[in-house]
């Protein structure tokens, strides 16, 4: 078991500054040597089936889910989605009209880093009618995408939520009373969080300034708003109540996307290509980890530590939250953290839940929640690109991003995992 560890320090250690794609199989070596395997066939055999199993089950689901989110963007779908949505909530409400505008380009299928893009530049604009500093944009655009709608509204085609159905065998709408709450305490408390950092920044004279060049005020979009809604509204509404497979929802988005902008045809090889180089990245990177988490369950060590993940007192949710946390704060990566957990853990999970009377749907819901709780320390990529994006540092607008995106969502998963352990779903 001692190994286990030292290989999620070597992923930890790696992954801060190199490609997981090499980084994984390192840390799986690690894993297979004090494990007492064969290195050789460690890697060739038990590492690639793991990472092989999850392409051929999830690369189409990346793929649609890349085109669809690319598609939005260069047809300035989405951005006329956000344009549309801040001129209903006003620009007084700036934080709020980000906050809710990343919501629903997420929920409705949009990648977030499709979605960090699409929003900057609206984001920017409103900020600077409002007068609010421009450091509080990371955090805004983190609570709308980063949070809610990616790990706890039921329903939703982000990727968290589709890889706990293939493990626990629910569906997306899983424990909605569960995903609900978790969803309401993210989006209450992190509200209140930029309303009083808004209040306070303000107290210290702190005033909106963007560097020189970087405001576009009244950019032209070639899309109108209702161009990017309905194949949103399509996308929720095919996976969830027509119960379509994801990549025939995502697909209906695609087409729909693509026959409102036909007049924009000369776009639609550079959506696919874009697309297709990014899924394939998105996807190998996931299955990297992937790879390693089945290196971990065929080590001697694994019966030890799901022992102690099952024998730590109190609820299975309990222990289900702590493994996902943890897990994906050694990497970075919500999705990443969740699918080596599920992937170690999930039929360990589904005989205590029919063991203990326990809804396989709130395994489901709490995993989503908690993959979310320290995906976005400081080292995680979606943190890293974000900043980037608002030409911002750490110093800068961290505190608000750590607030929002790990210390409310792990108040959420506690709330949840209560809950949950009382029965509710």
């Amino acid at each position: 078991m001692i190994g286990i560890f030292l290989g999620l320090a070597v992923l930890v250690f790696l992954y801060k500054g190199y490609n997981i794609i090499w980084v994984a199989p390192v840390a799986a070596i690690v894993v297979a040597l004090t494990g007492g395997l064969n290195l050789f066939s460690a890697y060739t055999e038990t590492y690639m089936k793991g990472l092989v199993d999850f392409v051929m089950s999830w690369f189409p689901t990346f793929l649609f889910g890349a085109v669809f989110g690319k598609l939005m963007e260069i047809t300035g779908a989405a951005k006329a989605v956000a344009r549309k949505l801040a001129a209903l909530i006003g620009s007084q409400r700036a934080i709020l009209a980000v906050v809710i505008a990343c919501a629903v380009l997420t929920y409705g299928g949009v990648s977030l880093f499709v979605v960090v893009f699409a929003i900057y530049p609206l984001a920017l604009e409103l900020f600077h009618e409002a007068d609010i500093p421009k450091r509080l944009i990371p955090g805004a655009i983190a609570l709308g995408a980063f949070t809610f709608t990616m790990t706890a509204l039921p329903g939703s085609p982000q990727l968290n939520n589709l890889i706990a159905t293939q493990y626990l065998g629910t569906d997306t709408m899983a424990a909605p009373i569960l995903g609900i709450t978790a969803a309401l305490v993210m989006f209450i408390l992190g509200y209140i969080w930029l309303s009083y950092r808004e209040k306070k920044l303000r107290e210290k004279g702190e005033h909106f300034h963007a560097e020189e060049g970087e405001l576009v005020e009244g950019e032209k979009i070639e899309s109108h708003w209702l161009f990017g809604v309905i194949p949103l509204i399509v996308v929720v509404l095919t996976l969830n109540l027509l119960k379509w497979a994801p990549i025939l929802a995502i697909g209906s988005g695609i087409i729909l996307t693509a026959l409102f902008h036909i007049k924009q045809w000369k776009k639609l090889p550079e959506a696919l290509n874009s697309g297709a180089e990014g899924s394939v990245m998105a996807i190998l990177n996931t299955a990297a980890a992937v790879g390693f988490g089945s290196v971990v369950k065929a080590v001697p060590g694994f019966a030890a530590m799901t022992a102690a993940l099952l024998g730590m007192g109190g609820s299975p949710l309990a222990s289900e939250a702590v493994a996902i946390t943890l897990l994906a704060g050694a990497t970075g990566s919500s999705s990443g953290g969740m699918t080596i957990a599920l992937e170690a853990l999930a039929s360990k999970y589904l005989e205590v839940a029919q063991a203990m009377n326990i809804s396989p749907e709130a395994f489901h819901r709490i995993a989503t929640v908690a993959s979310g709780g320290l995906d976005t320390l400081p080292h995680c990529g979606a943190v890293i690109t974000l900043l980037a994006v608002c030409k911002l540092t750490h110093k800068d607008s961290y505190l608000d991003i750590g607030v929002l995106c790990c210390v409310i969502p792990l108040i959420a998963t506690a709330i949840i995992v209560i809950m949950g352990s009382m029965g509710i779903v």
